[in-house]
């Protein structure tokens, strides 16, 4: 039967105790995990329902020509029928410049990052490789060419969109009939005369977004440059910058591809090929994302409250004091209160300011709180300061993400080269023994 006197002069029950506290303390710590889950699918559902009304992530796939042309077959009988198809020629260069205005959007205490770029379009194509396809020259129905540009959402182009084509205007009507390469854009008819070598094209778009613009290298040698106020871009798809320069007044980035870069060729017939892969482009991000850093913070709950629990056993140790298993757990309910206090604080403030009150304030509590149960000043300075070091470690551990496992080991390391110091000269064999007396 467990008694009052074994669990206080017990020092091997204390240990099994507070080893069950710290599983315990994992319960809410998990809880607290899908509450960051929740705020953050929230935070996604803002952006989404902006974005609706706004215009989503653009994907930029063009220009090209699409030609339709008749292709014969005969089958086992030797009767002939036909399917019309689409031959698809790409430029032979392709030059992007735009410009990115960055906007801020609110949904609640929930913000969203949106754009609007005025993209301007230059380069020509050539029907050069036409001949090479293998196409009856009758079967080829240039007068029905349409110059196509794709667009993956349609609610963010803000002005009509007039191509020059060849020194003539043509305007771009919404929707292209060919889906085997878009499904959502822009489409034109083009005059084209398989004698003529060169065709010219320029036009500009007024576009809306949220988050990401992204183009397609179409281009036998593509060129994209992009500008922005916007300090804090991401880089991604299949091709990175060739010279970017980011400062406090945003960045500036260029990109040249070439042809033989991607996984396509200039010209092709039917749906041979899926060009989507090939995107690259920006993404404008906040420089601090609250919830991933929170989330990583909680990761570190075990660690954290184990480390705690045994700094106050080792001063049980040393200096002959009891802790109660409730004032372990009221001390972890403490440590768990923090992660909650910084989710919902870094909603509101910078990240930093938001871990500094919330750490500061379990201090202080947690301080206070050892100060009546210990009534020791210099016990409480030791626990404050413990517990000061310990929510700093972890901060830098946030912050140095690349070498956080470099620096979480060398703390731990130490850690315990102290705690080992400390109790060097503790007879374990001694003091694990079931005292009988009171």
């Amino acid at each position: 039967m467990i008694t009052e006197k074994w669990l206080k002069n017990s020092v091997g029950a204390r240990i099994i105790i507070i080893g069950a506290l710290i599983i315990l303390l994992m319960i809410p710590s998990l809880m607290i995990r899908s509450l960051i889950t929740e705020r953050e699918d929230r935070r996604t559902s803002a952006e989404a329902e902006i974005s609706s009304k706004w215009g989503g992530n653009q994907i930029i796939s063009g220009p090209i020509i699409s030609i339709p042309f008749i292709e014969y077959f005969n089958d086992s009988e030797g009767k002939e029928y036909t399917k019309q198809d689409h031959i698809y020629i790409l430029p032979e260069e392709l030059n992007i410049i735009g410009d990115l205005n960055p906007e801020i959007r609110y949904r609640g205490i929930f913000k969203v990052v949106l754009y609007n770029t005025n993209l301007k379009f230059k380069g020509n194509f050539t029907l050069k490789d036409l001949k090479e396809q293998n196409i009856k020259n009758n079967s080829i129905e240039l007068e029905n060419a349409n110059f196509v540009l794709g667009i993956s959402d349609m609610r963010g182009v803000k002005d009509a969109i007039k191509i020059n084509w060849n020194d003539s205007e043509i305007m771009g009507n919404p929707g292209i009939d060919d889906k085997d390469l878009f499904t959502s854009g822009i489409s034109s008819k083009i005059q084209l005369n398989a004698d003529e070598s060169t065709y010219n094209f320029e036009f500009e778009i007024n576009l809306n977004g949220s988050n990401d613009l992204h183009f397609i290298p179409v281009g036998k040698v593509t060129n994209v440059s992009l500008s922005s106020t916007w300090n804090n871009p991401s880089f991604n798809g299949e091709f990175l910058p060739e010279s970017r320069q980011i400062d406090e007044n945003g960045f500036k980035s260029q990109w040249r591809i070439l042809h033989f870069n991607r996984n396509f060729p200039q010209i092709w017939r039917g749906d041979q090929y899926k060009i989507e892969a090939s995107a690259f482009g920006v993404g404008l991000i906040f420089p601090v994302d609250e919830y991933q850093k929170t989330m990583r913070t909680v990761k570190y709950a075990f660690m954290f409250i184990g480390l705690t629990f045994l700094s106050f056993f080792i001063i049980e140790i040393l200096n002959q004091k009891v802790i109660h298993p409730i004032q372990y757990l009221l001390i972890g309910f403490g440590l768990v209160l923090f992660y909650t206090l910084l989710l919902s604080l870094s909603e509101h403030i910078a990240f930093l300011y938001a871990y500094l009150f919330s750490s500061l304030s379990i201090v202080v509590m947690i301080s206070l709180y050892t100060k009546s149960v210990l009534k020791n000043n210099f016990l409480v300075t030791v626990v404050a300061v413990i517990l000061v070091i310990l929510y700093g470690f972890l901060y830098v551990i946030l912050q140095l993400q690349d070498y956080s496992l470099l620096i979480g080991s060398i703390g731990l390391f130490i850690f315990l080269a102290v705690v080992m110091y400390l109790t060097r000269k503790i007879d374990w064999f001694t003091i694990l023994k079931q005292k009988t007396d009171t």
